[in-house]
């Protein structure tokens, strides 16, 4: 067909149709009368356009639709997509003239990358320690009430305001826009644990390489870092009561200090070869975006579970396991009653899951639009508390062994702290009688690959937000400059005072900030935007009726009960220790200005979004500021007239 032809046919249309979909002014009329039987017309331009003129059923109100889709019609052609894309934004036809957002390759790598971030280290490595800090049964059963009753609804509404705008963590407050805030609030939170996570990362390295050794180097004691050994070797006369495992994590991996009143010291030069290394493969896998993460997420997500059940298998049958499995799922119901475990629960619930960073908001961004999350979140769901309970059981066991062979109690076997993993399991390990050093090797992989799992995720999102605010950088770009920086900031872990600046980071930088953004976001959505429109996005999305359980808990359990936790453990709050060694002034000094710059970010977004309100009256500007921007909504034209005519109908 001609080009003159194709616009005399046209021609018709042209007034009616707004960017893609047919005006309400000219719609009955075009859907009495249109009859359009070519599907596609082609114009002939010089970068190969097509119109796809369809008429569809509306799944909400039964009205139909006449679609206008222009695109390259060479689907093969990237210089074709590429020419098309720059002549929409040089023309004003794409109304943001920002990149295509991409999307993942298959469905399961949406589920697989969530169940990774969920399989990753803040389960099976930060779980059994905050369980064995906070009284072990006891710990579990609060943590499982906090996950379904805060956990799950926060992980919920997350995925579906990322999946509804597909939006990042900042973008997505176009719905609020005053509380922007929130989300860059969020990713200091992301960047602060990927920080050390990376450096955990790092560990598993250092070990992966030492289990070459003949002997696994942590089951011969060396005067060099134990003391005075035995005659045979097997322990240390100088530390009786303490494994050769804990005294060459802490002695020789670490070289850590008793405090770091005189300063964290200078990082140690293997470790920082172990940190360079572990970003170079978060860059790797990171550059191409959701379409080479996806990928890993394969593996990630399921290599873990296979090295968890053999140490399982092995653990249990040690002497003195089911002492600590005991210890583990026999709770201590006095305890139940004190706020520090409610507290550290939360905290251990927002890791495990991944809520409260933004990385639930990015991941699901890349969705499709009406994909069923509701399932996915109950999958994923169920797989964290799988994932807690196995790891829970495996490191419980092997706790039990170790206190049956130091004949000391549980609960004192070990330094309660981000070390336990490379404490207690390498000592396991190298009880096994076949080749020990297989097994520390799969073990150490393991931990390696379920970092790299959480670590992209978290830094993912971090990539994401400033990929969203400035989509003309490269990709590659800005993956690049985040884990150079991450790497230079990570090296503050790697110094002898590295585990006291873990302590740290993780107290100001994640788990106070958490709580303060968990409640905003639950707030901003469920009471700002407002319960009856997310339910009504919900329904419009997934088809679905929102059932008392979302409402009441999006509405009021969760933001009351975070609150009330927060309080009064800020008003309880006394001095933050590491290993039962206080902080000085000035390490406390830093982390509260780290908190605070993160804190400030929310007032003064919020100020920033009134000021640039266009209103007349500083009233107006404030309340406009609390209403959804123009540009809220899904980002795809068609859908989102959709939504639009579906709210018309609905009101």
């Amino acid at each position: 067909m001609s080009r003159n032809k194709s616009e005399a046919q046209l021609s018709g249309m042209d007034q009616a149709m707004e960017n893609g979909v047919v005006n309400p002014a000219f719609q009955n009329d075009t859907e009495d009368n249109l009859n359009v039987s070519m599907t596609s017309i082609n114009l002939g331009s010089e970068y190969d356009h097509t119109i796809n003129i369809t008429k569809e059923p509306n799944l909400h109100n039964g009205l139909q639709e006449v679609s206008l889709n222009t695109k390259p019609s060479s689907e093969n052609s990237a210089q074709s997509k590429q020419a098309w894309k720059e002549d929409n934004t040089k023309t004003g036809n794409d109304k943001t003239g920002d990149p295509e957002r991409d999307q993942w390759d298959k469905p399961i790598e949406f589920l697989l990358s969530c169940i990774s971030m969920s399989v990753g280290l803040g389960n099976i490595w930060r779980f059994p320690f905050t369980c064995y800090e906070n009284g072990g049964g006891c710990f579990l059963i609060v943590y499982l009430i906090v996950l379904t009753l805060v956990g799950r609804p926060i992980y919920f509404l997350e995925l579906v305001i990322g999946q509804f705008s597909s939006s990042g963590p900042i973008q997505v407050w176009k719905m609020v826009p005053v509380l922007k805030g929130v989300g860059y609030g969020q990713m200091i939170g992301a960047t602060c644990v990927v920080s050390f996570y990376v450096s955990i990362m790092g560990l598993t390295v250092f070990f992966f390489f030492a289990s070459l050794q003949s002997a696994l180097p942590w089951s011969v004691c060396d005067e060099t870092w134990a003391g005075e050994c035995n005659e045979n070797k097997t322990a240390s006369i100088t530390h009786p009561n303490t494994s050769l495992s804990q005294l060459y994590f802490g002695n020789e991996v670490l070289k850590q200090k008793g405090s770091i009143d005189d300063g964290i010291g200078m990082p140690e030069w293997r470790l920082t070869l172990c940190l360079l290394f572990s970003w170079m493969v978060i860059f790797l896998v990171l550059f191409k975006g959701v379409k080479s993460s996806g990928k890993s997420a394969y593996f990630t997500s399921l290599f873990p579970y296979v090295v968890i059940f053999i140490l399982l298998i092995r653990g249990v049958t040690l002497e003195g396991a089911w002492t600590g499995i005991t210890y583990f799922i026999v709770p201590q119901w006095d305890r139940l009653y004190d706020i520090k475990i409610w507290y550290a629960a939360v905290g251990q619930c927002f890791l495990s899951l991944g809520t409260g960073f933004g990385i639930i908001t990015m991941l699901s961004s890349y969705n499709s639009f009406n994909r069923n999350i509701y399932k996915d979140a109950m999958i994923i769901s169920a797989a964290d508390t799988f994932t807690s309970m196995l790891a829970g059981v495996t490191i419980f066991a092997i706790l039990g062994n170790l206190a049956h062979e130091l004949n000391v109690d549980i609960s004192e076997v070990v330094d309660a702290g981000p070390g336990l993993a490379f404490e207690s399991l390498p000592y396991a390990i190298a009880q096994f009688s076949w080749v020990p050093q297989i097994f520390s090797l799969l073990f150490f992989f393991m931990l390696f690959t379920i970092g790299l799992g959480s670590a992209c995720s978290l830094a993912n999102a971090v990539v994401t937000v400033i990929a969203d605010e400035f989509p003309s950088t490269k990709r590659w770009i800005l993956v690049a400059g985040i884990c150079v920086g991450g790497f230079l900031f990570g090296l503050i872990y790697v110094t002898p005072g590295g585990q006291f600046m873990v302590t740290l980071v993780d107290y100001y930088g994640v788990s106070f900030l958490l709580y303060v953004m968990a409640v905003l976001e639950v707030v901003g959505v469920a009471w700002f935007y407002g319960m009856d429109n997310i339910c009504r996005d919900v329904e419009f999305m997934l088809n679905m009726k929102l059932s008392f359980y979302w409402i009441f808990c999006w509405k009021y359990l969760v933001p009351v009960a975070l609150t009330a936790i927060l309080v009064y453990s800020v008003i309880t709050a006394g001095t933050l220790q590491h290993n039962g060694v206080d902080f000085p002034e000035s390490a406390l000094l830093s982390g509260r200005i780290m908190a605070t710059v993160s804190l400030l970010l929310i007032p003064i977004c919020a100020i920033h979004a009134i000021c640039k309100r266009k209103e007349d009256t500083w009233g107006k500007k404030i309340i406009h500021s609390f209403s959804p921007a123009s540009s809220w909504g899904p980002q795809d034209a068609g859908k989102k007239a959709e939504w639009e005519r579906y709210k018309e109908k609905l009101n």
